[in-house]
């Protein structure tokens, strides 16, 4: 496959603007199941149309279902995929597993993608599921060009890259900030743009002041093209644009420009950058295709569109303004003028004075002072340019067609057609020729007649006739001869074959294991607390079947393996959450720590350990896993168990219950929601100047920093071994209220984990669940105790809500 621009949709607009700007995929959401769930989602009818219209101009269809599915969604989910997989679609975009198994074994053919959702940012992750048969694998956005490289050379497997479009601020598929603050989760299409608010930095609960920069998580949008020439040069197959919110205009000048670069033409940064900028810009920046810089990502004063920087106002006259700007504006733009606030108006005219430009502005009453930025916020002018290559004929996609006629007295006139593809399409006339008594048939009528496709999606690139003369047919069946061509080639460039085959979803073999706690501890102080006062839960003993340890730094893990086994429990180490290529040192040091067992956090993780070590492997809430085919795949990969994803609420979880076996499935009893977890450092951004850990002074080993929401939540920032930061919701949550009902359906893994808790507050919470797993005491006891040492309060979460988050979406249901 040569380099693919794969565009985003959000509707018919932007997939005709994607088609005719020289897309050769699209990617459209799943209609009810997709990750945007703020787009309009199509009817199955719409659906058709859209593959249809893309597969008739050449261009492939990516559904993406790239969303975590819930157990009792299953009969639906099968149900869509038995009417979507006749209509063709070139690949689904697959975020969980199970769903991935499930099209695998419906549709043995179908390509799949896995969604940058699934969080794959090793080779290990992808030779893990290579029995899926994933075609595609669309890399995190952290990955930079240099891990791209490594990953490259260690699989055979297509891979897709992000380079142009907004940037989630967490890793994608390990958000769960919506789900936190509204109910509303990222892994199923809800995102509330939570990345966008302003926060308030804490530090040793002191308020700092940063001045106007009040976005601390709110990246600049990326714009990767000068870094596309490299990227093809190591081997990525496809190029993807973000955006299916975004507007038709928004995806014509992406097309344009991204078509232009892949097809050899030069990057010219100044002037595409201009072109794209209108469109849609937050400030256009790398990402992290060079690795990380903390102080380019986030600009912090401001979190939405902004559109190209042009200049300053020099001087505020009485009906006009002089800016200093190079740039041409004319009537019709947009412009932002940013100061203390921001203000906008369109340009009414414009005429250059000497090196600046004079504007006058339609909107009247603007308070604007000499000095504030000016940015271009909108190029109508531009946009209705724009507009012309999917709206007018003259400027839309044309498929090329090769003609053969041949014409012998006493047969029909056959006319072939021929295709990009190689597709042949033939035609007879309805009459036979005959001799002609006038004007014979030529072969420049003939072409004449057959090149008029000015209202098809073709235009004649060749023809040849052999047609014997004089010849006669009649004008008319010229016309119908074209006519039927024309049909029968469409039939012949949508029509697909899929073979679907019938699938049951069937309810694990059910076994029963013994009721325990599995303890997580995130300081070797809360470890050494544990060991001093452990007589406190000598009558608990055969209740705790772990300790896991999950520390911000590796040195102290050794020792405190050693703490826990002098106990007589079983000692635990927890992996990061990310897996780079050049950071399996990490894995490597958890081995020689000898632990007991390896809580395991990303897929890559689990393929590698499991060829390097005995030691038992258990899955964390970070896998995604939301149904029982999800969890019987991660078992069949040597997983000992798993804890089950904060997305799911209650009635999800007892769903679950009914079909998975209970004993592989742990459930996390009292937890502080980690809700970003980010590459970009916080830390390093706000409190130095440097750009990485080698020049940021480590302020995250001297500080504790808290990050307080615009609902005046707070927040915890914890920074782990790779200097990737996750926010806590300072807020904990608890699911005690459960245990009796989890406890009596066989569910016997139970997890409690601490933050910063010291150690005589992390015990009282752990000698509490500890009675509450033994009956002791009431859930309402429980909570009544845990509140005493809250700072912030203590919540039931999100496994409380008894129903799902519905938005306000607009749907075009069948």
């Amino acid at each position: 496959m040569n380099s693919e621009l794969l565009l985003p949709v959000g509707n018919m607009d932007m997939c005709l603007a994607a088609v005719h700007y020289g897309a050769d995929a699209i990617y459209v959401g799943v209609p009810f199941f997709n990750a945007r769930g703020r787009t309009t989602d199509f009817s199955l009818e719409d659906l058709k149309e859209m593959i249809d219209l893309c597969h008739l101009y050449g261009v492939r269809v990516n559904l993406a279902f790239n969303v975590v599915i819930f157990q009792n969604e299953f009969p639906k989910v099968i149900e869509l995929l038995e009417q979507i997989l006749p209509m063709g679609p070139d690949a689904f975009i697959v975020q969980d597993l199970g769903l991935a198994k499930l099209i695998r074994t419906m549709a043995p053919d179908q390509r799949i993608h896995a969604s940058t959702q699934m969080t794959v940012t090793n080779p290990d992750a992808i030779k893990l599921v290579d029995d899926l048969k994933i075609d595609r694998f669309v890399l995190g956005r952290e990955n930079s060009i240099s891990e791209i490289k490594l990953i490259r050379e260690k699989t055979e497997k297509e891979l897709e890259v992000f380079v142009h479009g907004a940037l989630c601020v967490a890793y994608s598929g390990q958000c769960f900030t919506s789900e936190s603050l509204g109910g509303r989760s990222a892994n199923r299409g809800q995102c509330a743009q939570s990345c966008r608010l302003e926060y308030e930095l804490f530090v040793d609960e002191v308020k700092k002041d940063l001045g106007s920069k009040k976005y601390l998580v709110s990246p600049k949008d990326l714009m990767g093209i000068e870094e596309v020439p490299t990227l093809q040069e190591l081997g990525v197959n496809s190029f993807k644009v973000e955006g299916r919110l975004k507007t038709p205009e928004y995806v014509a000048a992406a097309a344009k420009n991204y078509r232009e670069v892949l097809d050899g033409a030069p990057v010219n940064l100044e002037k595409r950058t201009e072109e794209l900028s209108s469109t849609y810009s937050r400030g256009f920046f790398s990402g992290w295709l060079h690795g990380v810089d903390h102080q380019q990502l986030v600009d912090g004063t401001y979190s939405a569109h902004r559109g190209l920087e042009v200049g300053t106002i020099l001087e505020v006259r009485k009906k006009t303004i002089l800016i200093s700007s190079k740039t041409k504006l004319q009537a019709g733009m947009g412009l932002l003028f940013v100061g203390k606030e921001e203000q906008g108006s369109k340009i009414f005219a414009a005429q250059k004075i000497g090196q600046n430009l004079e504007v006058e502005l339609l909107q009247k009453n603007l308070k604007l002072e000499k000095g504030q930025k000016v940015f271009l916020n909108s190029n109508e002018p531009m946009a209705k340019e724009l507009q012309k290559g999917w709206l007018t004929r003259e400027k839309q996609k044309r498929i090329p067609l090769s003609f053969f006629v041949e014409g012998r007295i006493g047969e029909p006139l056959i006319v072939s057609a021929t295709d990009p593809e190689g597709r042949v399409i033939r035609a007879y006339s309805k009459s036979h020729l005959t001799e002609a008594t006038g004007r014979p048939l030529t072969p420049e009528q003939v072409s004449e007649e057959l090149s008029a496709l000015g209202t098809t999606a073709y235009k004649m690139n060749r023809f040849e006739a052999q047609i014997q003369s004089p010849l006669f047919l009649n004008n008319k069946e010229l016309k119908e001869l074209r006519r039927e061509m024309v049909e029968k080639m469409n039939l012949a460039r949508i029509t697909r074959s899929a073979r679907v085959e019938a699938f049951h979803v069937t309810p694990m073999k059910n076994t029963q294991g013994e009721t325990g706690l599995n303890i997580l501890l995130r300081a070797k102080a809360q470890v050494e607390g544990l060991v001093k006062d452990f007589a406190l839960f000598q009558g608990y003993r055969h209740l705790i079947k772990s300790v896991i340890l999950d520390f911000e730094f590796g040195k102290d893990y050794a020792s405190s393996v050693e703490m826990i086994k002098s106990l007589g429990l079983r000692a635990g180490i927890a992996t990061t959450r990310i897996l780079k290529p050049s950071e399996y040192y990490n894995l490597n040091t958890i081995i020689r720590c000898a632990p007991d067992l390896i809580l395991v956090r990303n897929l890559g993780a689990i393929e590698y350990l499991k060829t390097k070590t005995e030691i038992p492997l258990i899955g964390d809430f970070s896998l995604n896993v939301t149904n029982s085919m999800t969890l019987e795949y991660l078992v069949s990969k040597g997983l000992d168990s798993v804890n089950l994803s904060y997305d799911l609420n209650q009635d999800q979880l007892l769903d679950m219950v009914e079909f998975a076996d209970p004993s592989h499935m742990e459930v996390t009893l009292h937890q502080y929601m980690p809700e970003f977890h980010m590459e970009h450092c916080v830390f390093a951004a706000f409190m130095s100047n440097g750009s990485s850990f080698k020049d940021c002074g480590r302020p995250c080993e001297k500080h504790e920093v808290k990050l307080k929401d615009p609902y005046g939540n707070m927040h915890f920032l914890k920074a782990d071994q790779e200097c990737r930061n996750t926010f806590f919701k300072a807020t904990p949550q608890s699911a005690g209220f459960l245990v009796k009902e989890l406890k009596e359906k066989g569910v016997a893994n139970f997890r409690l984990e601490a933050l910063n808790e010291t150690p005589e507050e992390i015990n009282l919470k752990i000698i509490t669940y500890l009675k509450l797993l033994n009956d002791e005491i009431t859930p309402d006891d429980a909570l009544k105790s845990l509140k005493v040492v809250e700072s912030y309060g203590l919540g039931l979460g999100q496994m409380n809500k008894m129903d799902t988050y519905k938005d306000r979406k607009k749907e075009t249901r069948t």
